[in-house]
């Protein structure tokens, strides 16, 4: 999940109270616009009883209600097309280091770390850096600009942030080759990154590291790894999936929420198993950590998967619909509706997916018991986007999972705030993984807990 994703419910929340103050006319138009249907259950039919009589005048608030249940979870499903320039570019600057950007403070540019912000419609990027001034009185702030990629950063006014602060691999420092992998919808590229160092702790011993965003991003996440990956002396591959913008579309265009797109992820793995590797790491970010438990718990291939290390993951979906829905203040009644279109073959009509989203198979919480591979999670509590509760209960109810929290990291940022945390929480927990690979057991001395904030 990502920033666009709240802009869409927030839109779809803002439609709820709309129609609801604007009346019967406005409310018409939204319904047809959202293409509502009929559906077969008694309860959903009495919502749409207007659909056979053309949208009578007497149509109901609960009409309402359903429509933007709907559009809800139509913005769900649907990948972002165009990203929204939602942060004001207001001037850059000459400071005694270099270039500084002024931007507005907000949430996430108030907290320290380097990121990326990109501008000109996506075309061109900027990696930004710490913070060097910071003025209360005018809500603003200046950070270090560390790089410019393919436009005039001072031409700028919108743009967005961003975790991502390098374009390929090479800018971070690693050399890296493209490759293609064969997934089930097509060719799709993906970057090799080869271990360099013959001396790390895990060198030759054929370990892969496979990088799987997160819903809306690109490859481009997992670059964020790569030093700990480089330190442990383990390949990766940093890989496209179905939908993405990189890789081939799924034929209905939509989004799984890890029910089908862990087939592109076992793709990779059987790449990497093809090219040398005897073990795989699957690395997952926000939605990318919900495909990688699908692997885990779907593939044939998941006996060579020694270990998951998950960022902001989802590891329930029903939660995270429920939590923005109470966050936009949506009704219960509509986000319980959106959770139906969304897992009911009725629901079709309306989403657009080909087949229905179990939400129950995707739920890590009530399906603890049957997480079979080590998994390390790391999750900022201040989380807005996934909820980080999920994360640390199915640490407490499956030893195999070790939950480490960060504070003030936003979605999927926790690297961003604090790299050196985050690369040595993964490094001994994957050192220890290969070390003492049975469940449960940890070398001596080892204490994990220790990374905690």
């Amino acid at each position: 999940m990502n920033r666009d994703l709240r802009g869409g419910l927030k839109r779809a929340a803002a439609g709820a109270e709309w129609a609801r103050l604007r009346g019967e006319r406005q409310a018409k138009a939204l319904l047809r616009a959202a293409g509502r249907e009929p559906e077969p259950t008694p309860w959903v039919r009495a919502v749409t009883l207007g659909a056979g009589t053309g949208l009578a005048a007497g149509m109901t608030l609960t009409a309402v209600a359903s429509a933007i249940a709907g559009y809800f979870a139509r913005v769900v499903v649907t990948p972002v097309k165009e990203r929204v320039e939602d942060l004001e570019i207001l001037a850059v600057v000459h400071g005694p280091d270099g270039d500084e950007v002024i931007l507005p403070a907000t949430d996430e540019t108030v907290v320290d770390g380097v990121y990326g912000l990109y501008f000109h419609g996506g075309k061109s990027f900027a990696r930004i850096g710490s913070i060097t001034s910071f003025t209360p009185r005018d809500g603003t702030l200046a950070r270090r600009v560390e790089a410019v990629h393919g436009g005039d950063l001072r031409t700028a006014v919108r743009g967005w942030w961003s975790s991502v602060p390098y374009l390929t691999p090479q800018e971070a420092g690693y050399e890296y080759d493209d490759v293609i992998l064969d997934l089930p919808g097509g060719p799709a590229p993906a970057w090799y990154v080869p271990a360099s160092d013959p001396q790390a702790p895990l060198a030759g011993r054929g370990i892969w590291a496979i990088m799987v965003h997160g819903r809306g991003g690109l490859r481009t996440e997992g670059i964020k790894a790569l030093p700990a990956a480089a330190e442990l002396g383990i390949d990766s591959l940093l890989i496209s999936y179905r939908n993405d913008g990189e890789a081939p579309a799924a034929p209905d265009g939509k989004y799984g929420l890890g029910v089908t797109e862990w087939e592109d992820v076992e793709a990779a793995i059987r790449y990497a198993l093809e090219h040398g590797a005897r073990e795989v790491v699957l690395f997952g970010w926000s939605m990318g950590g919900a495909i990688c438990l699908q692997v885990a718990d779907r593939s044939p291939l998941a006996i060579h998967i020694a270990g998951q290390v998950l960022t902001g993951p989802v590891i329930d979906w029903i939660d995270v619909l429920a939590y923005q829905a109470r966050a936009l203040k949506i009704p219960d009644p509509i986000g319980r509706l959106t959770r139906w279109f969304i897992s009911n073959r009725a629901g079709r009509r309306v989403t657009g997916l080909a087949s229905p989203v179990d939400l129950k198979v995707l739920n890590w919480i009530d399906r603890a018991d049957q997480l079979h591979v080590r998994t390390l999670i790391l999750h900022s509590i201040d989380d807005d986007v996934v909820p980080y509760g999920p994360s640390r209960e199915l640490a407490q109810r499956n030893s195999l999972v070790h939950f480490v929290p960060f504070n003030r990291a936003k979605h999927v940022k926790e690297w961003n705030y604090d790299p050196r945390r985050w690369e040595r929480s993964v490094i001994r927990w994957v050192q220890d993984l290969f070390d003492r690979p049975q469940p449960g057991q940890r070398p001596e001395g080892s204490d994990l807990a220790s990374d905690r904030d």
